[in-house]
């Protein structure tokens, strides 16, 4: 969605009129049989982003089906990513675990690259009785060899590493983005998670430092949390969400999954609100 917009940077207390790239959509395509039509929904109310849900296993299994889905998404300007299986640790102790991981992952990128999606978001593991430094160093190295796979099999989708919401899940900030700046893979924003991990969040100090990236890929919703980090997400605050919107990059393509209860719901709310801005 291309508009003329004019943002309001409280900070520097003016108004100016700049062009600004963002794609709305919700997590969630539902099942195999609906998801074009849910495709054709999602274009009637303004959307233009939607990430499949793998959460609980890959359930689009055949490659006729997924060509099908992807050429309507494509039709309709919808661009997909895929989230892949919750049930991912590359740092576990247990290399059958690993194995198993990197194979939902590459499952993922083999529906991807049916479908034309452009990224495949997995939280990459656990600390477990590891140090953050030697969690890191595995995860990175199990990062570089799935590259490696992909690029063997000639898939299309980049790997999306998130930044996860709980503090004895891997994922910080910083470990998302050293992770891509060492291993060349992609990245998914999550501010709920980052929220719930930090007990605050920064819109313009984050976003600043992914500024050498032309696309930026972002999860957000509402979010209950504890000292441990991340309870559950629920609908998403609209005054955070106008505030995201304004310390969005404007020479990028930033595209906003919504995580929350109402994915849709909420996913249209962001288009309205820039559209509000756009005036």
């Amino acid at each position: 969605m291309n508009f003329s917009t004019i943002k309001n940077i409280k900070y520097l207390q003016f108004y100016y009129i700049i062009p600004m790239t963002i794609k709305f959509g919700p997590a969630g395509l539902g099942g195999v049989k609906e998801a074009v039509y849910n495709l054709e929904k999602y274009n009637e109310l303004g959307l233009e982003a939607c990430e499949i849900a793998f959460t609980y296993g890959v359930y689009i299994k055949k490659e006729e089906d997924a060509i099908k889905i992807g050429e309507a998404a494509k039709k309709l300007g919808i661009k997909l990513s895929i989230h892949s299986p919750y049930w991912i640790n590359l740092n576990s102790e247990d290399r059958e675990k690993v194995e198993k991981s990197k194979e939902r992952i590459l499952k993922c990128c083999e529906v991807g690259t049916w479908i034309d999606a452009h990224r495949v978001v997995f939280h990459p593991g656990y600390y477990g009785k590891k140090d953050k430094q030697e969690t890191y160093e595995n995860i990175k190295k199990e990062i570089m060899n799935l590259q490696k796979e992909i690029k063997a099999k000639r898939y299309t989708p980049k790997l999306a590493p998130e930044t996860t919401g709980k503090i004895n899940v891997f994922g910080s900030v910083d470990e998302i983005l050293k992770l891509s700046e060492e291993t060349g893979c992609s990245f998914c924003i999550d501010f709920a998670h980052i929220l719930a991990r930090d007990k605050k969040y920064n819109f313009e100090e984050t976003l600043k430092r992914f500024s050498g990236y032309k696309e930026l890929h972002i999860h957000f919703s509402g979010i209950e949390y504890g000292e441990k980090g991340e309870k559950y997400h629920k609908e998403t605050p609209e005054n955070d969400l106008k505030e995201l919107i304004f310390n969005l990059p404007t020479d990028k393509e930033n595209i906003i999954i919504n995580e929350s209860p109402a994915p849709v719901k909420d996913s249209v709310s962001g288009v309205k609100i820039y559209e509000k801005i756009a005036l």
